[in-house]
């Protein structure tokens, strides 16, 4: 948001926290676009505008990339709009395409930021398994056909838990922010089926660092890399030593964590 915008819309009366879902698919990334790409701010700030009566501009928790979905993203904006809390979810969401829901709203202290006063998130990837594919994951999973070596994985994922430089796993186009970032967790379970679900759950992440982490410890499943290895990828520092970037199709912001509202 441009410095004048933040004071112009700073001077509002509300500052209004919303949790939204949605299904990454159809969509640019969350980040707004110029017509004709679409992202899901673009149409959130569309459909609030209607809802609040005001122009609408939104801070974010994540900017997901185009095809990441998101279980628990946050956002805010401020607005003089008079409709009660209890009634905007419901509101917005008649009006939303239906791969894109507000869960829950809340009111939020004049200070509070999504993007800013978040202290750490949750993303979960899956990856779908087995000897053929199954059509109703496609959209949000990784296929990947070998069955992988969990144990092997989970190992290597510990790895990254505590405070390193995740240079290794960032990929080029970021924003130029620190690569030091704390993984308070890393761990892959098995689900129903032949699903596979790591979550991780840090300070921050860099641009694609969770793909760019699923794409190299799926390579340590596959026997490509041992665990040593993987250590040995995360040392260097050096994005070319690690694997490709998982599928976007896959990822999920899950959550976000806040000290307070």
């Amino acid at each position: 948001m441009k410095r004048e915008h933040k004071a112009m819309m700073k001077a509002r009366s509300r500052n209004i926290c919303l949790t939204v879902a949605y299904d990454g698919t159809a969509y640019h990334g969350f980040q707004r676009q110029s017509p004709p790409i679409r992202a899901v701010q673009n149409v959130l700030e569309e459909k609030l505008a209607l809802v609040f009566g005001d122009a609408i501009e939104l801070a974010a928790a994540g900017r997901t990339d185009a095809g990441v979905h998101a279980m628990g993203q946050v956002v805010n904006f401020f607005t003089d709009g008079r409709i009660p809390l209890e009634r905007i979810a419901r509101a917005v969401n008649s009006i939303l395409p239906p791969d894109i829901v507000v869960k829950e709203a809340r009111e939020a202290g004049r200070d509070f930021s999504a993007r800013h006063s978040a202290k750490s998130k949750t993303y979960l990837y899956r990856i779908q398994q087995g000897e053929t594919p199954n059509p109703f994951a496609e959209r949000y999973a990784w296929y990947i056909r070998q069955t992988l070596d969990l144990a092997a994985m989970n190992e290597a994922a510990q790895i990254l838990c505590g405070e390193h430089d995740f240079s290794a796993f960032r990929a080029a186009g970021g924003a130029p922010m620190l690569p030091v970032r704390t993984m308070f967790l890393a761990e892959g379970r098995k689900r129903e089926g032949d699903r596979i679900e790591f979550r991780f759950h840090a300070n921050g992440f860099l641009y694609h660092m969770a793909r760019n982490i699923v794409g190299t410890l799926a390579d340590v499943g596959k026997g490509r890399l041992s665990v040593r290895d993987f250590q040995a990828i995360l040392e260097s520092r050096e994005r070319k030593r690690a694997s490709a970037t998982a599928p976007a199709r896959g990822l999920f912001l899950e959550s976000v964590e806040y000290c307070a509202y």
